[in-house]
């Protein structure tokens, strides 16, 4: 049986803006293997292959990971450096796809290892053209190493 990759996983709580990034994603032609997470807890419950995603094979990793900061359970600066502490995950692209522009956590997430930081764009339009951008640099200009670890 063939396990399905996932090219990119999205870990956002905002129903909102979960269906905005698909949306721009599916207008865009970036990528169809997209798997949604609503909490902290919960991505790296599926990173690290534990509670619901116990049969989850981790060594199949995403191609690129977007996650927001502000997140229930547990923050997304708390997941960004558990996921860049850890050998198996630190490879993996991550952009800090939020709606902070504060310095701090601009800092913070590079400290951590983020590998870019993207402030939402307000704007719809513009949103589309930020998303279309991170999914072409990512997912086909960027050059990744393989991730079957």
């Amino acid at each position: 049986m063939v396990e399905n990759v996932v090219d990119i996983v999205l870990v956002e709580d905002n129903p909102a803006d979960v269906e905005l990034t698909l949306r721009a994603l599916e207008k865009s032609h970036i990528a169809n293997k997209i798997e949604v997470l609503m909490d902290g807890q919960q991505a790296l419950d599926y990173f690290f292959a534990r509670g619901a995603y116990a049969g989850r094979n981790p060594t199949k990793q995403p191609k690129v990971i977007l996650l927001d900061l502000k997140l229930p359970k547990i923050s997304g600066l708390e997941v960004l450096k558990e996921l860049k502490a850890n050998p198996k995950t630190h490879p993996i692209p991550v952009v800090v796809l939020t709606s902070s522009r504060e310095e701090s956590d601009v800092i913070e997430s590079y400290k951590l290892g983020v590998n870019s930081y993207l402030v939402k764009p307000v704007d719809f339009d513009q949103f589309i053209e930020s998303v279309h951008n991170l999914g072409l640099y990512w997912l086909l200009l960027n050059q990744a190493p393989d991730l079957d670890i």
